[in-house]
């Protein structure tokens, strides 16, 4: 149902816009030794999970949040818990990580925790609440 509903929205999508995304992706993750904070949209996120690259799902709410609403796939690491978790279950610092919390803040501050232990590939994919349509 999630890729039926993400080829729905993306094949109702300027395909200029598309390609416009997709080629600032590929400039932010071209320089694998300079990381910056980005925010993705959701339409971003559904192309990379429609697509072949390897990716993360991250999401860094509570226990209880997860087993109530989440994106399918998602992996669930606390945002507190990103410092000393990640350095044994996230031991890739070049895979592509989207990172998704409640209301947006917690996922902005995981992104940006990921991103000063070295990430390269760490996006904040924003709020489950409002910024994930599928």
């Amino acid at each position: 149902m999630l890729l039926l509903l993400c080829v729905t929205v993306l094949t109702s999508c300027n395909s200029g816009d598309a390609s416009a995304n997709t080629q600032n992706q590929s400039s932010a993750q071209t320089s694998s030794t300079q990381s910056i904070y980005r925010k993705i949209s959701a339409e971003e996120a559904c192309q990379i999970m429609l697509g072949t690259e390897k990716y993360i799902l991250l999401d860094v709410r509570t226990d209880a949040e997860f087993k109530t609403q989440r994106i399918e796939g998602a992996t669930l690491i606390h945002y507190d818990e990103i410092d000393g978790r990640t350095k044994t279950e996230l031991t890739d610092k070049n895979v592509l990580i989207m990172v998704y919390c409640r209301t947006g803040y917690r996922s902005k501050i995981a992104a940006n925790t990921l991103i000063g232990m070295g990430y390269t590939n760490a996006y904040d994919l924003g709020r489950i609440e409002t910024d994930w349509p599928y």
